[in-house]
C-alpha cells in the first residue's frame, strides 16, 4: 500500500473500532470515554505495524457488563428458581482480515469463546461471510455468536438525528408495561431482530424495547416494540 492507502486505511478501521466500542457502552457494558473516543493518533500508536497498516488483531477487545446491564438480563423469579442467574456476561470483539470467511472460521472462533469463556463473541469481518456458515449460527455452540462487516460499523446509525432513542426494558419493566395497558407482549407493535437498530443492540427474541422519539407537541412520546 502507498502511504495515501495507508492513511484512508487507517482512518477507516478507526472509524470501525469506534463505533464497535460505542456499540459495547450502548448495550450496557462497562466502557470508559477514553476507550470510545479515542484519538486518531492513539489508534494509529496501538494498532498499526512498523509500515503504519492497520493490524486487526490489535484491534481485539473484551468487556464485562454493568450492573445495569445484568439487571435487564436477569429473568423474574419463577417456582424452581427463586435466584435466577442473568444470561449475559463478557463479551469479546474479533476483527477478522481473511479474504474468504465460511463455516471454519465461525466454528474457530465459536471454540475460542468457549475455551475462554465469553459470553458473546462479535465477529467483525472484512469480507462478507458465506451464507452457509451464517445459516449454522443458531445451533454452533451454546455462546451467542453475532456477525458484522466492517461496512456496517463504518457509521454508527444511532448516533444519526433522524433515529430515536432505543432503550431495552428489564423484565421488570416490561412485566410492568404489559399489566399497566392490559396486553400480552403478542399484543405489542414489533420490532425484527435483524433492524438494523436492534441488531447493534444486540436485542433477543422476546425483549421489549422502548423508542422515545421527538414531539413536536408533547416534547417527547415513547412507544414499544416487541423484538421477534
Amino acid at each position: 500500500m502507498s502511504d495515501d492507502e495507508n492513511a484512508r486505511e487507517l482512518s477507516r478501521m478507526w472509524r470501525i473500532w469506534r463505533t464497535a466500542k460505542q456499540m459495547c457502552y450502548d448495550r450496557g457494558y462497562l466502557m470508559s470515554d477514553e476507550e470510545m473516543n479515542i484519538s486518531l493518533e492513539e489508534f494509529r500508536a496501538r494498532c498499526t505495524d512498523s509500515n503504519g497498516a492497520p493490524q486487526r488483531a490489535s484491534m481485539n477487545f473484551t468487556a464485562r457488563p454493568s450492573d445495569a446491564m445484568l439487571k435487564k438480563y436477569t429473568d423474574l423469579p419463577r417456582p424452581g428458581r427463586p435466584i435466577p442467574e442473568p444470561s449475559i456476561g463478557t463479551i469479546h470483539f474479533d476483527f477478522n482480515s481473511d479474504p474468504n470467511v465460511g463455516v471454519k472460521h465461525l466454528r474457530a472462533y465459536a471454540q475460542l469463546c468457549l475455551n475462554q469463556n465469553f459470553h458473546t463473541g462479535i465477529f467483525v469481518s472484512a469480507v462478507p461471510v458465506t451464507s452457509s456458515a451464517l445459516k449454522i449460527l443458531p445451533a454452533i455452540l451454546p455462546q451467542k455468536i453475532e456477525v458484522f462487516q466492517e461496512s456496517d460499523l463504518l457509521v454508527n446509525i444511532t448516533r444519526h438525528e433522524l433515529v430515536p432513542k432505543h432503550v431495552l426494558l428489564s423484565p421488570e419493566e416490561k412485566k410492568s408495561l404489559l399489566e399497566r395497558y392490559r396486553l400480552k407482549e403478542t399484543q405489542l407493535p414489533r420490532i425484527r431482530v435483524d433492524d438494523p437498530v436492534a441488531k447493534y443492540l444486540g436485542l433477543r427474541r422476546g425483549q421489549v424495547v422502548k423508542i422515545i422519539r421527538k414531539s413536536e407537541t408533547a416534547g417527547r412520546y415513547a412507544s414499544y416494540r416487541w423484538c421477534i
